[in-house]
């Protein structure tokens, strides 16, 4: 047999060789070269996959520097007091995050008659309870972040912003169930009393509210 011919029957064997071994060398994408969390290393000297945050940094959104921000407790104590003011904007997230997050345990008024609770999953104290509507602030907070009996931690899924927003809600749910008229400012108390409207998010009468494009209310002029 000529070099030639010995030659090209060598290549066209290891050809069929590599096409038989190419099936056991394919990397799929579901069996990727990564690693799962608590999985040790070769590659690193201390033996972890899991790297130390690097001195110095800080991930972003977090804030560690604010005890009562990101824990919810002054002093080691759960907080009486909100790490900032409390406004209608706040109001609103919360009130659109409860949504979202809270009602299916705690129905939309807090009373704990959720749809998960009619199908079955155990039924969370309403917040109406007195013990509740006793609690501080930093107790919603905490419950949020850490979870509580059977409800789970939920600081994955809420930001620690949307944790107070929340945690605000729940607090106006609360006066909302037992509100008396001494609650109410005066202005908006009388006003009431003689049967006026009242702007929702000011509490004030409709008509002493300016119209959009700024022209005194009830003018006549157009």
């Amino acid at each position: 047999m000529s070099s030639r011919v010995m030659a090209r029957a060598l290549g066209v064997a290891a050809f069929g060789l590599a096409l038989v071994a190419a099936p056991g060398c394919r990397q799929d994408m579901h069996d990727q070269p990564k690693y799962v969390p608590y999985r040790g290393s070769r590659f690193f000297k201390d033996g972890r996959s899991a790297r130390p945050r690097i001195p110095g940094t800080v991930s972003r959104g977090e804030r560690d520097d604010d005890t009562l921000l990101v824990t919810g407790k002054a002093d080691g104590k759960l907080a009486e007091v909100f790490p900032e003011p409390v406004t209608l904007a706040m109001l609103e997230r919360g009130h659109q995050r409860f949504d979202i997050f809270c009602s299916p345990c705690h129905d939309r008024a807090g009373t704990g008659q959720g749809m998960i609770v009619m199908r079955g999953y155990k039924q969370p104290t309403s917040f109406h309870d007195e013990r509740l509507r006793g609690m501080p602030p930093g107790y919603f907070f905490d419950v949020i972040s850490n979870g509580f009996g059977v409800m789970p931690s939920y600081a994955a899924q809420v930001p620690v912003a949307d944790r107070w927003a929340i945690a605000a809600y729940v607090r106006a749910l609360q006066l909302s169930q037992h509100a008396t008229v001494a609650d109410v400012p005066a202005e908006s108390r009388t006003a009431f009393l003689e049967g006026k409207t009242l702007d929702p998010k000011t509490g004030l009468p409709m008509q002493d509210a300016a119209p959009p494009d700024g022209r005194a209310a009830g003018s006549g002029h157009e």
